[in-house]
């Protein structure tokens, strides 16, 4: 059987940061992996002061990030597509009631009926079994983030429907839908309480992140078993140079005790056509290809 995932991300990076193991993991056990980022992220700053390509990033950011996308693309073992559509930045008091502070042209303002048609025709052409998204919320609320989950419900929908653009090929309905719920607090908890046991320097850093998790809900319903591909998730990571420094203490943390504490990449299955008991292990339960 060829399994087939598609995983919709806001700019090139996220990938990496949400669901890299899960995406590596499945591209080496045969299945067609595919991450679709939406913008180039031209708009974005230099995070990492040691940036050896710093003068490309001030000269050409977004030649230097689809650089590090194909890095981050080749680490894991999958398939890349670019929709196109320009970063629209974090303007500084930015609320979703605020578009007016975003720049004119940008992929958060271009109206999902227009930005909809070239991912539809990746579904049509790809035919995935599973959709990876953010949630309403985008998971954090950065404008791309937020358009890139309305975009990916839009798509998902429209793609289906044979009668909508209608010259981007036969209808697909992809099966599954998640949303990443990977960062979550149960598994800073978790992390935390081996990381106390284990006397590990990094404790307190995760007693902070704890504690400003303490009140969100635990939604994840799937929890894939990636630990061993930890490290091919960091790889990809740090591949994105521009973004992320090579020791941030945010993403980085030490993989032999996660792999003991929480060895898994967490999502929640929001849209279904197949039947598959909850809770599941895999993306693919439930999926019968008969293509």
């Amino acid at each position: 059987m060829s399994r087939r995932l598609l995983a919709v991300h806001a700019h090139p990076d996220d990938e990496s940061s949400k669901g890299a193991a899960t995406y590596a993991y499945y591209a080496a056990s045969g299945a067609r992996v595919t991450i679709v980022s939406c913008t180039g992220g031209e708009r974005g700053d230099v995070q990492n002061e040691a940036l050896e390509r710093r003068a490309m990033a001030e000269r050409d950011m977004a030649g230097l990030r689809r650089l590090e996308m194909a890095e981050a693309q080749r680490i894991m073992g999958v398939e890349h597509r670019w929709l196109g559509y320009v970063d629209s930045g974090l303007p500084d008091d930015y609320t979703r009631e605020r578009s007016d502070l975003l720049p004119a042209g940008c992929f958060a303002l271009v109206p999902l009926e227009i930005a909809a048609e070239p991912l539809v025709r990746v579904i049509r052409e790809l035919r995935p079994h599973v959709l990876v998204a953010y949630d309403e919320n985008g998971g954090y609320p950065h404008p791309d983030h937020i358009r890139a989950h309305e975009l990916a419900m839009y798509a998902w929908r429209a793609a289906a429907d044979g009668a909508r653009y209608p010259q981007q090929g036969p209808a697909w309905h992809i099966p599954k839908v998640y949303f990443d719920r990977i960062f979550n607090p149960a598994k800073v908890g978790a992390v935390h309480d081996a990381l106390v046991t284990a006397g590990h320097e990094r404790a307190a850093d995760m007693g902070e992140l704890r504690e400003w998790m303490r009140d969100r809900p635990f939604e994840a319903t799937t929890q894939v078993p990636v630990g061993e591909y930890f490290e091919t998730r960091d790889a990809a990571l740090r591949a994105h140079a521009s973004q992320v420094a090579p020791d941030d203490r945010f993403f980085f943390w030490p993989n032999d005790v996660q792999r003991e504490a929480w060895p898994y990449e967490d999502f929640q299955l929001v849209e279904s056509s197949v039947e598959s008991a909850l809770p599941e292990s895999d993306l693919f339960a439930g999926i019968i290809d008969e293509d």
